[in-house]
């Protein structure tokens, strides 16, 4: 590895000092595996003993950068580990931190890394190097090739951060690394958000594409690290397991043992919706444009006008105040009168203004906004509304732009139309089955249906009702393939969910059982230890309800199609029917060319 160089007698700086003895240390976080909770590696983070200063690893690598030296750094910091690492005996695989810049600049080789790992008796290919990118890589083609050197020898790449700062698709699949650590911002929160849930299983389609093993970095909540479990990430490391220390770990603490042995499935975040994450304000509307003051002259408003053909109004303003609008066309005509510019010219802009334009503050968003279309007052769409902050003005908006966006809103929401789980509800259903018959291939149709829902929504009330039925929503669309799967809303607690594939009857099971083993949860505890409910049945008789339940009817077309989509759904509505009175859980029926066949 690169050589200190001698300070001449000087006084040495900074990066010397830290190169310099024992003034870099070391200290390691686990990483676990979620199922076990076995402790399968250690990352190695730096810390620095210089005495007198306060320098955090960031501010050393910094430093380091700014003389031209992060690689030396970088290799010192990596020897410092891996001695520290081998010195403690530790257990299981050691995590090195090694930025992109540093690998790829000029004057370190692949064989300086290589010696800065090499500690006698300690195996290589026990390595893996967590490319860190503090800054844009911009060839990663040739990342992929110096990583290539390392690789022969056994050591194994990480990509660290993903899903924050400069870690992109792009280093992903030129790299190619057997692991990738996903950003704490996409774990830390993970069981309460719909948004991350989302992008992290999007994550999990691709490693399993390009071949790489997921970690979760960032876990400081037992839900967080559940729901890891739940999507089959298979590692996980955060302050919820341990934090870095200079002691070795080889199993996870007693209260994650505790958590990771609990048998029941977490409920996913309930979705919000596709638009409600989507930050769009009166501000993002904002037309940069002039205005007059009151005592300006039609005259002024007149060569504004000329000078500015696209504008379609302009503001009057009153010392930072919007007092008024005036708009072009309504005042086009009015000056194109005859002798109106001798008559008007001269007088103040407000004689033509409208004294009371709208007015939306910058930070207004378009839900608020969409409230207009439907007001009495339609002005709006020929003099556009005034823009403001705190009440000053800032510029215009047109009604044009309005009206547009909100009816992007309402064409987007229109595929969520259940108002409870944003899910298709009975006309997309109708829709994608007629494409389905149009087709001629196989599918099945699967009716969900809640079995002692009503007695349960009469005990608890409609919050946790809808709660039982949003759990339902979740359970089956966790399993959804976008690319074959349709999972329709079509009231209340009834769900229908179209399969493609050859495997819906053990996903059409596993559905049932996971939400079958949930569902208690949304039971008072004394309820649930008792295994169900006491209430009113259809005919007003008190007596006991068990544990709310789903049943399954599946109607299977082989190579026999019904003529309309209303028989598809009736065909499984009755197949649901038997599943529920014969307290089987699951009933099919196949419809093959000859006769109806039961499964």
């Amino acid at each position: 590895m690169p050589m200190n160089t001698p300070t001449g007698g000087r006084e040495p700086s900074l990066i010397e000092q830290a190169l310099a003895g024992d003034s870099l240390t070391a200290v390691f976080q686990p990483v676990i595996r979620v199922d076990t909770g076995e402790v399968v590696a250690h990352e190695g983070l730096i810390r620095s003993s210089l005495p007198h200063f306060n320098l955090t690893p960031p501010d050393l690598l910094d430093l380091a950068r700014a003389r031209g030296r992060l690689g030396e750094f970088e290799l010192a910091a990596a020897h410092c580990v891996a001695s520290h690492f081998a010195a403690r005996a530790l257990t299981g695989r050691l995590l090195v931190n090694l930025s992109a810049q540093a690998i790829m600049q000029d004057g370190v080789r692949a064989e300086d890394v290589l010696e800065a790992l090499s500690i006698p008796g300690f195996d290589l290919s026990r390595v893996t190097i967590e490319i860190t990118e503090r800054d844009i890589v911009e060839n990663p083609a040739r990342l992929a090739h110096s990583l290539g050197f390392l690789r022969a020898r056994g050591i194994r790449v990480a990509l660290d951060d993903f899903g924050n700062g400069h870690s992109n698709f792009e280093m992903w699949n030129e790299v190619h690394p057997e692991i990738v650590k996903i950003d704490r911002y996409l774990i830390n929160g993970l069981a309460r958000s719909a948004e991350r849930l989302a992008i992290v299983r999007a994550l999990i389609s691709v490693a399993e594409t390009l071949g790489a093993e997921l970690v979760g970095e960032g876990v400081e909540e037992e839900a967080d690290l559940l729901m890891l479990r739940e999507l089959g990430i298979p590692y996980a490391q955060g302050f919820l397991v341990a934090r870095p220390s200079a002691g070795s770990t080889i199993e996870a603490p007693a209260n994650v043992i505790a958590a990771l042995s609990v048998t029941q499935v977490p409920v996913p975040p309930r979705p919000r919706g596709p638009v409600s994450a989507r930050p769009f304000t009166a501000g993002h509307m904002l037309i940069d444009a002039p205005c007059v003051s009151p005592t300006q002259s039609n005259e002024d408003v007149v060569d504004l006008f000329a000078a500015q053909p696209r504008l379609h109004a302009i503001a009057v303003v009153e010392q930072g105040l919007p007092i008024g609008i005036v708009n072009r066309r309504t005042f086009t005509e009015r000056m194109a009168q005859p002798f109106a510019r001798e008559l008007f010219g001269r007088k103040p802009c407000t004689s033509f203004m409208h004294p009371e334009p709208l007015l939306c503050d910058e930070e207004m968003s378009l839900q608020s906004m969409a409230d207009i279309l439907r007001g009495e007052d339609q002005r709006y769409l020929s003099d556009g509304f005034i823009i403001t902050s705190h009440g000053r003005y800032l510029g215009l908006g047109t009604g044009e732009a309005l009206v547009r966006r909100v009816t992007e809103i309402r064409v987007e929401a229109a595929r969520y139309a259940n108002p409870l789980t944003f899910l298709p509800g009975n006309l997309p259903v109708t829709e994608h089955i007629v494409r389905l018959l149009q087709t001629g291939r196989p599918f099945a149709a699967a009716y969900f249906d809640l079995d002692n829902f009503k007695p349960f929504n009469d005990q608890y009330g409609y919050f946790r009702g809808d709660e039982m039925i949003r759990l339902l929503a979740s359970t089956l669309t966790g399993d959804l393939r976008q690319d074959a799967d349709f999972v329709g809303h079509i009231g209340g607690d009834d769900f229908l969910v179209i399969f493609q594939g050859d495997d819906w009857a053990a996903r059409c099971e596993g559905m049932r059982l996971r939400f079958n083993a949930m569902s208690g949860n949304l039971f008072d505890e004394i309820d649930r230890a008792r295994g169900g409910i006491d209430s009113e049945d259809r005919h007003g008789h008190q007596r006991f309800f068990p544990i709310t339940t789903v049943a399954v009817g599946v109607a299977c077309f082989v190579n026999a199609y019904p003529v309309d989509p209303e028989t598809v759904a009736s065909l499984a509505a009755s197949a649901k029917r038997v599943a529920k009175n014969t307290g089987s859980g699951l009933h099919t029926v196949t419809y093959e060319a000859q006769h109806p066949a039961v499964v």
